[in-house]
């Protein structure tokens, strides 16, 4: 089990709610309040303590032997809050509420720069199909579902599911800033071929035989004071 919040079951999401706030209960306590058997909160706590979420000590009583007691780890204080979408869907609005093109064009690249500085210490190969097919195994690990055609005269990745599928429905910029962020990892010109957008089965990005420099728009205008971009640490340093 991972520690994704959308891997446990929902009788794990009660005991979790019980922990919050830095609670510390023991087993009777939960069973009390959640008004099941002893047994059911430790088939519980042993699926949340596998998954690192949950974390088990022994505290002194004053009568009889040490029991144990439960309280969320730094992972399970993480979990719970999940508004990332919606913070995605506002920032985006206001970049493309932006009205000056080559401000907003500026902008596009710095986020795919910033996207490809989150994978890119972790791409390897030489050429540009053993590069797409280290972006796959990345994206894979965080469940979007991709594959690259080596067998093809061109090196294509395709992806079977959306990383941004609300976002890509309201808005195409993000899927051009995805083959930014693809053409800047893999270092050659990238083509998105075909688009789920456009009624394709899934989405197919195209990248050049050669390893030569790719030829991005007109590089990015100087941006206003605050909005230069600057390196996303990755999110692996801490899981589409």
């Amino acid at each position: 089990m991972s520690g994704s919040a959308s891997n446990f079951r929902d009788s794990d999401a009660s005991v979790l709610q019980l922990l919050r706030g830095d609670a510390v209960l023991g087993i009777g306590e939960l069973a009390n309040q959640l008004g099941v058997t002893a047994t059911a909160v430790r088939q519980r706590l042993d699926r949340l303590m596998r998954a690192g979420i949950v974390d088990r000590k022994s505290e002194s009583r004053p009568r009889g032997r040490p029991a144990h007691v439960y309280s969320l780890t730094a992972a399970g204080r993480r979990l719970g809050g999940d508004n990332f979408r919606d913070l995605a869907m506002v920032l985006w609005r206001e970049i493309r509420s932006v009205r000056e093109p080559s401000v907003r064009q500026g902008l596009l690249n710095r986020i795919a720069g910033s996207m490809a500085d989150v994978y890119r210490e972790r791409v390897s190969g030489q050429t540009p199909t053993e590069r797409l097919a280290s972006i796959a195994a990345i994206f894979s690990e965080r469940g979007v579902s991709c594959s690259v055609d080596q067998a093809a005269a061109l090196p294509v990745l395709t992806s079977y599911s959306c990383p941004y599928p609300v976002l890509a429905e309201q808005d195409r910029s993000i899927c051009a800033a995805e083959r930014l962020m693809l053409q800047d990892l893999v270092g050659t010109a990238v083509q998105l071929s075909e688009c789920r957008l456009d009624g394709s089965a899934c989405c197919r990005f195209t990248a050049a035989a050669d390893a030569s420099p790719p030829q991005l728009a007109a590089g990015p205008p100087s941006l206003p004071q605050g909005l230069e971009r600057k390196p996303i640490p990755s999110s692996n340093a801490d899981p589409h």
